[in-house]
């Protein structure tokens, strides 16, 4: 059951990761977080539902997240300052017998490990580890960057690494727990179902009076009634461990469902049931976008198909009515064809002509030369230029209709193609390479034919 399970949700990764949106960078964004959560939490779990849960301890800046984690450690291991972001680099502490499995890429195979203390140039990119018998077996706690960091790929993580937990550590502060971002994310975890423990920290004892029950009104509505709130007093202390018995409460609870295997493993089954169901729903949503981006796709395509035929037409109207050649020539050419109205269609042009062949054949001087030069060029230039209009009103229209998308495309698709001036003329030489090739057919004896090729038709 769980092979046929895990397979399943291996094609589901693959088809999303598989699937483009090009017009929607939004819901581009929202199919690589789907294949990530897949792959950073949900296969993990499946494939091992009795293994150390991870408590991601996220926040906003200066929240106090870093303080807490090294406090309940008992050292410190996560570094935090007073630049923005305060969190650069995910710190992961966990008990020695738990570290073979987070350093084995099974969790967030995607990020980098780094191992021990942190170095001079912290990266943002990798995920440092560190082994400690302060936590218990069982649980390991990961210390996030910031969720509105001002840096985006620290924001893209949190997100990545919140999503790939076991157990939210949600930590916020009197001034900033009513904040619209911190909600979005905790509404996140309502819809996942998965288990949240809000620390309400740096709590003075004005706010303490007001805004604990303010914040779990605030839960309760948005559906964490039953999560857990956690109050730390502001103890005003900027350096160094906070007190043992301001953590106390939290370390505590931590560590009884770290030593309560049913407990951990009721966890899990619930979380990743959760995270299957929001997965299910995303995908849902992004199939539906992209059935939309397809049939967007598809009239994009009636109107630049609209574009080209014009284009075609514009060439055929200008063969049609003459403006192929200057005046003086025309006339000479009707002259020699015997009718005024010889080009108003290809057809009847290239017929009339064989029609009236004959005469040319006896020797008849004609300007065929100085006709021929003409079409070249003039064919050519309408060629050139209903492929370029085609080429910049395709564009135009992109950029009214889909700016996102043409902003991503090469510039060079608002003008026909760079060689189109070549083919242009290898164009313009088949058709007359046709054309003389009907006419020789027509022509009949070898004295006729001998005519034609003296000429260099």
């Amino acid at each position: 059951m769980i092979e046929t399970t895990l397979d399943s949700v291996v094609g589901l990764r693959d088809a999303v990761a598989a699937t483009e949106f090009a017009t929607n960078p939004s819901a581009a964004a929202e199919a690589e977080a789907v294949s990530d959560q897949i792959d950073d939490y949900i296969l993990p779990r499946l494939a091992n539902i009795d293994a150390p849960l991870l408590a991601v301890v996220g926040g906003s800046t200066g929240s106090g997240k870093s303080t807490l984690v090294n406090a309940i450690v008992g050292r410190q291991v996560s570094t935090s300052g007073v630049i923005r972001p305060t969190t650069r680099q995910p710190v992961l502490v966990a008990n020695p017998g738990d570290s073979e499995w987070f350093n084995s890429g099974h969790v967030l195979p995607g990020l980098a490990r780094e191992q021990g203390e942190a170095g001079a140039n912290p990266s943002a990119t990798s995920l440092r580890t560190v082994a400690s018998e302060a936590v218990s077996p069982g649980l390991a706690l990961l210390d996030a960057p910031d969720f509105d960091s001002i840096d985006d790929r620290n924001r893209a993580l949190a997100s990545q690494l919140l999503a790939a937990a076991d157990l939210w550590v949600f930590v916020t502060t009197p001034s900033r727990y009513a904040d619209q971002l911190v909600w979005n994310f905790l509404h996140d975890a309502a819809g996942r179902d998965i288990e949240v423990i809000v620390v309400l920290n740096r709590v003075d004892e004005d706010a303490l009076a007001t805004v604990p029950d303010d914040l779990r009104r605030m839960m309760a509505e948005a559906g964490l009634g039953q999560a857990t709130l956690f109050t730390v007093p502001d103890h005003g202390q900027v350096e160094g461990l906070l007190p043992e018995e301001l953590v106390a409460p939290l370390r505590g609870h931590l560590q009884r469902l770290a030593e309560d295997a049913a407990a951990r493993r009721s966890m899990a089954a619930k979380t990743v049931q959760g995270a299957l169901g929001s997965v299910a729903e995303r995908v849902e949503r992004l199939a539906v976008e992209r059935q939309r981006q397809e049939e967007f796709g598809a009239q994009l395509g009636e109107t630049f198909d609209g574009n080209y035929l014009r284009a075609r037409d514009q060439v055929i109207d200008a063969t049609s009515d003459g403006n192929l050649l200057r005046q003086e020539v025309l006339q000479r050419w009707q002259d020699f064809v015997g009718t005024s109205d010889a080009f108003r269609s290809i057809e009847r042009w290239y017929s009339m002509a064989v029609d009236r062949i004959g005469s040319f054949f006896t020797g008849r001087p004609a300007p065929v030369r100085e006709v021929e030069t003409e079409i070249e060029a003039g064919l050519h230039a309408v060629v050139v230029d209903a492929a370029e209009t085609a080429a910049t009103r395709s564009w135009s229209h992109l950029g009214s209709a889909a700016p996102e998308l043409r902003a991503s495309s090469d510039p060079a698709l608002a003008h026909a193609d760079a060689d189109i001036n070549g083919q242009a003329a290898e164009l313009v030489r088949q058709w007359q390479a046709g054309l003389v090739e009907s006419i020789q057919e027509t022509a009949g004896d070898k004295r006729k034919r001998a005519r034609i090729m003296s000429l260099g038709l």
